[in-house]
């Protein structure tokens, strides 16, 4: 099972120690990814087909719609981990860098002044502190680790090209009906696109496939509804499509790493 430690949510997004000892299903965030060992065997993270391994002197970073997975190291051994995931709107607001931003490399070395960071934030959350000093820890973790994944790649930043109009055109379907069972098929024709060059070209433009971004949508959804509403877990299973609160369950467990009903319990009581 996976269980998370602490939890915290705000305006630079989340950020939550968790206890891992399964896998998890490929996925993606709208948010920036940042992971940490703290404590227990290593695991590795897959990113966009990168078998990255997570230690004490290593991190994890991954870009916005970066398609990612985890596998403990041996299986069903138990690791504790630091996770933040960051707005990439929080973010720029106080680096002045497009909301759009990505990390330059994905396997990060740890300086110590960083290392102090991370350290420190885990620390904060252990003891339940949501002062000021929990921003401050993860803005200076944040903006070491973005500068470090440049270090080697400084030249490329803020390369970026626009979304074709067909994509764009799916991204706005997929955002007003991520309730129903969308078809990729006639989500595809709505885009004036083949299935296969839908695929391609969403793939492409985006960095995953557009059941990835529709499972993350309803994720983001459900992580709002268990935060912001008294709605019961089976409502907001219902509200989402899913035909019974056993299968959102599941499909929550594997998007986002507990149980709902867990996270909401842990962030609650934060």
């Amino acid at each position: 099972m996976s269980d998370a430690i602490s939890l915290r949510h705000g305006p630079f997004g989340r950020v939550g120690l968790y206890r891992l000892n399964r896998p998890f299903v490929t996925h993606a965030h709208r948010e920036a990814h940042l992971f940490f060992y703290v404590s227990g065997t290593t695991g590795i993270m897959r990113v966009s087909g990168k078998a990255l391994t997570v230690d004490p002197t290593r991190a994890v970073a991954i870009s916005p719609w970066e398609p990612h997975s985890f596998e403990p190291v041996p299986s069903g051994n138990a690791a504790l981990y630091l996770v933040l995931y960051i707005r990439p709107e929080w973010f720029a607001s106080h680096e002045g860098i497009d909301e759009d931003f990505r990390f330059g490399e994905n396997m990060i070395t740890l300086t110590p002044g960083t290392a102090h960071w991370v350290q420190r934030m885990g620390d904060l959350l252990i003891a339940n502190d949501d002062g000021h000093d929990v921003d401050l820890c993860l803005y200076e973790t944040t903006s070491r680790c973005y500068d470090l994944s440049w270090r080697h790649r400084r030249w490329e930043r803020g390369d970026k090209k626009p979304l074709d109009r067909r994509i764009q055109r799916s991204l706005g379907i997929m955002d007003e009906l991520y309730q129903s069972d969308l078809e990729m098929d006639w989500l595809a024709r709505e885009s004036c696109l083949s299935r296969p060059h839908f695929f391609k070209l969403f793939k492409q433009q985006m960095g995953v496939t557009p059941n990835i971004y529709l499972n993350t949508l309803r994720s983001e959804h459900a992580i709002n509804d268990l935060l912001e509403t008294p709605k019961s877990v089976t409502e907001i299973g219902y509200d989402l499509g899913f035909s019974s609160q056993a299968s959102f369950t599941r499909f929550f467990a594997a998007n986002v790493g507990v149980a709902p009903s867990e996270y909401r319990k842990v962030a609650l009581l934060a």
